[in-house]
């Protein structure tokens, strides 16, 4: 989710970007941050979409850069709309986390905003270590 109002006024975008994933149970953390720690494992398909607070502000994903070794995130729209969302399949098992950059278009500003925080894609926790 991200507030391209307060963005847009402020610019500046980690005030203003909530990311979420939906793998809270496999140990994921940093929900509602720019600075989501994602855990994934080899096969896994990644989706980004944006969600704006302000539904009258444009806003879009306009890149993602990650290493393309771990993915490669590809534009796709839904079919019959101009819903942009982006797919990427982790390619393999990660032993340390990768971080990764997200830049978004909001409003009718040309130049992409970019974070300075970084989110990150992480293996699977420890297996067996749960109630330690």
């Amino acid at each position: 989710m991200v507030d391209p109002v307060a963005a847009l006024a402020s610019e500046n975008l980690d005030d203003n970007l909530y990311l979420y994933d939906t793998n809270k149970a496999a140990g994921s953390s940093g929900f509602g941050t720019p600075e989501l720690h994602s855990r994934v494992r080899k096969g896994d398909t990644l989706l980004w979409n944006v969600i704006p607070l302000e539904c009258e502000t444009y806003v879009a994903l306009a890149d993602i850069e990650i290493d393309p070794k771990i993915a490669e995130p590809t534009r796709k729209v839904y079919p019959d709309t101009d819903i942009v969302f982006w797919t990427a399949e982790v390619k393999q098992d990660l032993t340390k986390p990768v971080p990764y950059r997200l830049s978004f278009l909001l409003g009718t500003v040309a130049t992409p905003f970019t974070p300075t925080a970084r989110p990150t894609l992480s293996g699977p926790a420890d297996e067996g270590k749960e109630g330690r």
